[in-house]
């Protein structure tokens, strides 16, 4: 790692600022972080136009979206539109006469996904959506999970919605998914309990414990779907006081409120200041597997969406060498994480605990260099000096396409990235 200092002060090129970019993948765009402001509530289909609008391409979500194998059973339609004068994206689900209108179980839903040719973060991702929603469901009746029938909550719709937030949020890949305070809205809702005031009871157990506003607007703002979604994907509701955006989206919603009925979706970094996420470490102690089988494992579990996953040698009952695996995700996933520790390790028991992570605001810098461009990972350190290291993936191809010493090039790269970095 490298490390220089520039005017003690901070400066942030606008060169290598994060966000969805015409020369970057967005899953190679490090240190991003996602705004939520539910300034006038949250549904599914405001989420979809939204994430349409910050960048995630329409194309991408309907191809995603035909392999539920529900083709005849919805479309999904999208347009621009403004709500008292702010454009954005207006998605509408439009059933189709051969959908299936029957109320589904958890099972069902759960069927739907299996049968889908889906990738699987996004099954569990979405399913872990829909359980988070049938356990608050589960909660207001007071009945087992499994007996719990959606309602309307289980219709097409809501698979659209779930599944195309599943489907956005991989394709963005944020580092840190950030949530302010959400509208409610006021008076009276109709829904499969009967004519109840807002929120919704599955709006209001999912949203325990977030920060919310009742009253900003006459009618329901916020849905169980948006309710769902907030729930189980953002990380933090202390606000963003030092984000940074550099693209913002608005999905256009299909009520007419004082207020333009929009959802704000920003894309940006968090510039300043040591940034904390909480976090699930599931860990167990392995002393019986063949270390052929920690590769595999090892893939399967970033494929899952672990955060890290590591090794440690250890010394076992019996004076046996071990080793102790340790995973860090965020809790969404527990479950999953836990079932292939279960399925594809020697283990019989897991330790699981939460922990807050610390992370200094981070970017990735695309820099020329005499052999190329290189990436170069830049972190700020509180002091004001900034901390920085060449990609080794870059390195070790240029390397490599060269026949040169590895060292040798990494050397006379990181001279070039420390000139260009020194000279502002």
């Amino acid at each position: 790692m490298q490390l220089w200092r520039k005017n003690r002060s901070v400066v942030w090129s606008n060169a290598y600022i994060a966000g969805v970019r015409e020369d970057d993948e967005p899953s190679k765009v490090f240190g991003q972080a996602l705004l939520y402001e539910c300034f006038s509530g949250i549904s599914g289909d405001m989420h979809i136009g939204a994430l349409i609008d910050v960048g995630v391409p329409e194309e991408h979500i309907q191809t995603e979206l035909s392999k539920l194998g529900l083709e005849d059973e919805f479309e999904l339609h999208v347009t621009r539109d403004k709500k008292q004068g702010i454009s954005g994206t207006l998605a509408t689900v439009e059933l189709k006469k051969t959908a299936n209108q029957a109320h589904r179980s958890l099972a069902d839903i759960r069927q739907i996904y299996e049968s889908s040719t889906l990738d699987e973060s996004v099954i569990l991702r979405s399913m872990s959506m829909f359980e988070a929603l049938a356990v608050a469901e589960a909660k207001i009746h007071d009945v087992g999970v499994n007996e719990i029938h959606f309602h309307e909550v289980g219709a097409v719709d809501a698979i659209v919605d779930i599944t195309t937030a599943a489907v956005g949020l991989k394709y963005i890949q944020p580092d840190l998914v950030l949530g302010t305070e959400v509208e409610l809205g006021s008076g009276w809702v109709k829904c499969a309990h009967g004519v109840m005031p807002v929120p919704a009871p599955a709006t209001a157990e999912l949203l325990l414990d977030t920060p919310t506003h009742r009253g900003g607007v006459d009618g329901e703002a916020t849905t169980p779907t948006g309710a769902t979604i907030l729930r189980c994907n953002v990380q933090s509701w202390e606000g963003a006081k030092s984000f940074k955006t550099t693209k913002i989206g608005y999905g256009i919603g299909h009520k007419e409120f004082s207020r333009p009925n929009v959802l704000r979706l920003s894309l940006g970094y968090v510039s300043e200041g040591i940034q904390t996420e909480s976090n699930c470490l599931i860990e167990c102690n392995i002393d019986d597997m063949s270390p052929e089988a920690f590769e595999p494992l090892f893939d399967k579990l970033f494929e899952l969406g672990a955060k890290d996953v590591f090794f440690s040698p250890i010394t076992m009952k019996r004076a046996r060498p071990g080793t102790k695996l340790s995973v860090l995700c965020e809790e969404v996933l527990h479950d999953s994480i836990a079932n292939c520790l279960f399925n594809n390790s020697s283990t019989i028991g897991l330790r699981t605990s939460l922990v807050q992570k610390q992370m200094l605001p981070r970017d990735l810098r695309k820099i020329a260099t005499r052999y190329g461009t290189v990436q170069v990972k830049i972190s700020q350190l509180p002091d004001g000096t900034y901390r920085w290291k060449s990609e080794y993936a870059d390195v070790l191809q240029i390397a490599r396409d060269r026949d040169l010493p590895y060292l040798r090039v990494k050397d006379q790269i990181d001279k070039d990235v420390a000139a260009t970095l020194e000279s502002g």
